[in-house]
């Protein structure tokens, strides 16, 4: 039995024979003796390579929603980039090379380019200009393109899958892959996660697999080739205890959120895009605690206008009939950037120029959000997050920008409706003065993921920094509950929308503190509501639990001892210290 290990796209169990990729090298000439022959060539190979990405975004739109597809529309624009273009028509008019030499040649100084770039999100792009030129090369020279066909299920195994090989893969015989190369940001990865293949990536692989039985163990993040019996039989039946929990877990489609001694939380869901609410409604979310606006930016290759922002969030908001929609304002800079924004290159980006940093001081930008937000929130219930808050005079000014927007609209005749005002809670300022916050807003959602980061003084996208990085940290853990007691204090309801709310090896703990809401990845949803309801907390319920569209009640203090009483101002308090007994006396 052969072991190989990698990082895996998707938690599952994938069994079969592996199917390996093998690509075709194109036979390219370099030279050509009719540069205008030459560039026939290339038109009519462009013109049907845009066909091929048209029928593959149709089909990824069906099978994985349409923020997904979008790759296939990038790849088109790239098609028609004036630069790449010129690159070609420069190599096929001035230097007398064939079509196929000049494409191969561009996408290779492109992809070399973007490859080398230090921004993770623009290294993951030199994949898709390898996968456009490549496509132009296989039409100019007639290369087969794609994995044959089989009658039997398969594991395919690649160096690498551009996001078109992935969609034109038999979904129906697709069992999982395994690559050498890729990135967990590729578009790849990212469509696989949404068809729920199991994957890996950054694994050593052998031509010798092919034809063998292989099992995934998207767990243990490893391949085993050839397995023994033993563990084909522990991981099949792996396999299909995972089908059998997803089957039933759509039987608590409909149910609250509620453990078994009655303490209630909500559940919503984290989204990107408009596509996203299918997952959204299919999982029986409770509403919407994150909608990440960032990504219509990120998708976009200029500043999104006020109406099709407002497109965007109308439908979300109509699509969720009633159900409670927070946008987060724009969240860009750091890990996430646009090149349009001509953003400044910083030695330290995360604590740069980024989110409310540049919504404050680029005010036309931000007017135009939240001018669609307001006219969006006229469909639905809708709710405004202003994120990397650090001051009182943050959320004041950015306040009275949401009130300048709402005369303007009021001015110009325009329907609007209200909408709930919250912050995120990510660094610990924030939580340091979340006293002052609260009374501010109408909620706080605790952004876990960059809390741990400014908490520990750790940076979250360096890889060597793993084993240093402890979500589960005393500090984070305090500081979260710390959050909850201020908010409780002022009537403001507390969630999470960083990473740790899908954790379930804490949501007693979350429980235990009194949070009002958890917001998971839809397809997190169903699972969360499963634990929740088979949890006992094995305390007094609070006489009157609110939900967080209405300000939680009083409670009673909790019996346990504490080592270290902590003074807390009287109001609000609670339901549970994480460390010890209730702090307020």
């Amino acid at each position: 039995m052969i072991t190989a290990t990698g990082k895996s796209i998707l938690k599952g169990i994938a069994i079969g024979k592996v199917k390996f990729l093998a690509k075709k090298q194109a036979e390219i000439k370099e030279t050509a003796a009719n540069p205008a022959a030459e560039m026939k060539r290339y038109e009519d190979a462009r013109a049907l390579a845009t066909e091929q990405l048209q029928a593959l975004y149709d089909k990824a739109a069906v099978e994985a929603g349409e923020e997904h597809a979008a790759i296939f529309e990038i790849h088109m624009m790239m098609l028609e980039d004036d630069d790449y273009v010129e690159s070609i028509t420069d190599l096929i008019n001035s230097e007398g090379k064939t079509a196929e030499f000049a494409v191969k040649t561009t996408g290779e100084n492109f992809a070399e380019m973007f490859a080398s770039m230090d921004d993770e999100y623009m290294k993951a792009r030199s994949a898709d200009v390898r996968d456009i030129s490549s496509r132009m090369v296989n039409i100019l020279t007639g290369a087969d393109t794609g994995p044959a066909d089989s009658d039997e299920p398969f594991i395919i195994v690649a160096e690498d899958l551009a996001p078109s090989e992935t969609v034109q893969l038999d979904k129906s015989k697709l069992l999982g892959f395994v690559t050498r190369l890729g990135s967990t940001n590729s578009h790849t990865a990212i469509l696989a996660r949404n068809m729920n293949i199991p994957a890996l990536i950054g694994t050593e692989i052998s031509e010798d697999w092919d034809g063998k039985m292989a099992i995934i163990d998207g767990y243990k993040s490893c391949i085993y080739i050839e397995p023994e019996e033993e563990l084909l039989k522990t991981l099949d039946e792996k396999r299909i205890f995972d089908l059998e929990q997803r089957d039933m877990l759509q039987q608590l489609k409909g149910l609250p959120n509620v453990t078994l001694d009655g303490t209630e939380i909500n559940v919503y869901a984290i989204i990107g895009n408009v596509s996203d609410v299918g997952m959204v409604l299919d999982n029986d979310a409770g509403g919407i605690g994150l909608f990440r606006s960032e990504f219509i930016y990120l998708n976009s290759k200029t500043f999104p206008t006020e109406d099709e922002q407002f497109g965007i969030y109308k439908k979300v908001a109509e699509a969720l009939g009633g159900k409670k929609v927070i946008i987060r304002t724009l969240d860009i800079g750091a890990d996430k950037q646009a090149d349009y924004f001509n953003l400044p290159k910083e030695e330290n980006p995360a604590l740069g120029y980024r989110a409310i940093r540049i919504c404050l001081t680029q005010r036309d930008i931000f007017k135009t959000q939240i001018r669609a937000i307001l006219r969006a929130a006229a469909f639905g219930k809708v709710s405004i997050m202003f994120p990397m808050i650090i001051s009182v005079s943050e959320v004041k000014e950015a306040k009275a920008i949401l009130e300048e927007c709402r005369q303007e609209l009021i001015a110009e005749s325009k329907e609007i409706g209200e909408v709930e005002i919250g912050i995120m809670i990510e660094t610990p300022a924030a939580v340091m003065l979340a006293d002052e916050l609260a009374e501010e807003v109408e909620f706080f959602s605790i952004g876990t993921n960059d809390l741990t980061q400014y908490t520990l003084a750790i940076d979250r996208q360096n890889p060597k920094l793993d084993p240093f990085y402890d979500s589960h940290h005393p500090a984070v853990l305090r500081l979260i509950e710390k959050t909850v007691q201020a908010g409780h204090r002022h009537n403001c309801w507390v969630g999470i929308c960083g990473e740790l709310g899908a954790d379930t090896t804490l949501t007693e703990t979350f429980l235990r503190m009194g949070l009002d809401e958890l917001s998971v990845n839809p397809d997190g949803i169903l699972g969360l509501r499963k634990v929740i309801r088979e949890l006992d907390l094995g305390a007094a319920k609070e006489p009157e639990k609110k939900t967080p569209s209405e300000a939680p009640a009083e409670e009673a203090p909790a019996p346990a001892e504490t080592p270290e009483p902590e003074p807390e101002k009287q109001g609000k308090k609670s339901r549970f210290s994480l460390f010890g007994k209730n702090k307020n006396k």
